[in-house]
């Protein structure tokens, strides 16, 4: 990674909404409150996961992938931002911006690339049932989950890369609530057009090819299933799929808004909201999603607490 004549430069100071001090107080509760439902949500669906003979399959496998995501995704930026609240600062050092920026980035990139999969995991499944199993078989999908978190790192480094190699000239100020690439670019005193051309091309990688497959899979898919003579057989599919199709049209359309338009061209508040939305609402809702719509989770939860509480086997 190459650095500028800034490699240690002094931290950050983080403006948030610190020209609005009266929202401090309502984003701590909203801060908090989807936090703590962020873990309980997320842990849970580990756990049952992981309990539940059941739920040892494909799916629940890429499910389990994804909350431990969003788990460390909320704890990459959230705790600091209600430290940052709690004692009225709105610092962050140099080291923990790099960190947060480059972990942020790659725990992104690598959900992007794990709803494909999960939407793969779906196609098979509905498309070609009687092959699900030689398919889906255990070393694809410890191939695949590992594919997702090795690509998203790596597409993190280099877009961090990128990002930090930009000449700030002192410029510490940074409008948003946490390190993230369009926030951190407009410090740049230089041209950064260059810079964000590569970034935008890293992100049509990352974000337009995905969501296409995610779309043509779904598309087979919606065929597959008009054709499924029993209606509680489409029900089924269409409640396990549009559990999917939720998070990725949540997911999808708020980073897409972010990261590919120019960081110039983005409102400064607006931006801000879509952020805390992506980066925080998100992963607290995906376990409502994924449970509420989802009956063999839903059952599979009601299983493991009795375990748990009455000892029952």
């Amino acid at each position: 990674m190459h650095w500028t004549n800034e490699s240690f430069p002094k931290g950050f100071i983080l403006l948030g909404f610190s020209e609005r001090p009266w929202l401090q107080t309502p984003l701590l509760v909203v801060l908090l409150l989807s936090y703590t439902f962020t873990i309980f949500g997320n842990v849970s669906i580990m756990i049952v996961c992981l309990l539940d003979p059941k739920l040892h399959t494909p799916m629940y496998f890429f499910l389990t992938n994804l909350s431990i995501l969003d788990l460390c995704y909320t704890t990459t930026t959230v705790p600091h931002m209600l430290a940052n609240i709690c004692h009225n600062k709105n610092t962050i050092s140099y080291g923990s911006c790099v960190a947060q920026l480059i972990i942020f980035l790659a725990l992104g990139a690598t959900e992007c690339l794990l709803l494909v999969v999960m939407s793969f995991d779906r196609f098979v499944a509905i498309c070609r049932p009687l092959h699900y199993v030689v398919i889906m078989n255990r070393a694809f999908c410890l191939r695949m989950a590992a594919f997702s978190w090795l690509t998203g790192f790596s597409n993190s480094l280099l877009q961090s890369s990128l990002t930090l190699s930009m000449p700030r000239c002192g410029h510490r100020e940074v409008d948003h609530f946490f390190c993230e690439v369009p926030a951190l670019l407009k410090l740049s005193c230089a041209d950064t057009k260059p810079i964000e051309a590569e970034l935008f091309f890293f992100s049509v990688l990352i974000l337009l090819i995905p969501v296409t497959l995610i779309l043509i899979s779904y598309g087979f898919i919606a065929q597959a299933v008009l054709k499924i003579r029993s209606a509680e057989g489409r029900r089924k599919a269409f409640g396990t799929c549009g559990s999917h199709m939720i998070v990725v049209s949540l997911f999808y359309g708020t980073a897409i808004y972010m990261y590919l338009q120019p960081p110039s061209s983005t409102s400064k508040d607006w931006g801000k909201m879509v952020s805390l939305f992506y980066g925080i609402i998100t992963p607290m809702l995906n376990p409502l999603i994924y449970s509420l719509r989802n009956k063999d989770m839903k059952d599979a939860f009601k299983r493991v607490m009795s375990r748990i509480f009455f000892c029952k086997k």
